[in-house]
């Protein structure tokens, strides 16, 4: 049986470029579908979807936010940790300029100067 084609993405092009095994799961977007459509039509637990929000502080200063998909961020409490005065997410138009998609192959894998990662186990 043939591969089904799929979209030749920057992370799929970097997956195969380090010969790291994975499966391509496609299914039809639904409009407000979320985490919750994804996780059925992979069929996985909603918890095992991470999903990747683009936000930014005052300054517009993007941050990226990768969370499990049955949770949700507080922006207050996010902001607060970070030290920061408010953080909100971006407009689509500006979260599209940030996200993996439109980087370059070596910002996937190493952070650059114009975006702060934040970890903290969530348990």
């Amino acid at each position: 049986m043939s591969e089904q084609k799929h979209p030749m993405t920057l992370a799929v092009r970097e997956l195969q470029k380090h010969k790291v095994a994975f499966s391509v799961h496609l299914f039809d977007y639904l409009e407000k579908g979320g985490t919750a459509h994804s996780s059925k039509e992979m069929g996985v637990p909603e918890h095992a979807v991470i999903k990747t929000l683009i936000m930014e502080n005052e300054n517009k200063e993007p941050l990226v936010v990768l969370m499990h998909g049955d949770m949700q961020v507080s922006t207050k409490n996010l902001a607060r940790t970070l030290n920061v005065k408010t953080i909100q997410p971006c407009k689509p138009e500006v979260a599209d300029r940030h996200s993996a998609i439109k980087w370059e192959a070596r910002r996937l894998l190493v952070p650059n100067a114009r975006c702060r990662f934040t970890w903290k186990k969530a348990f």
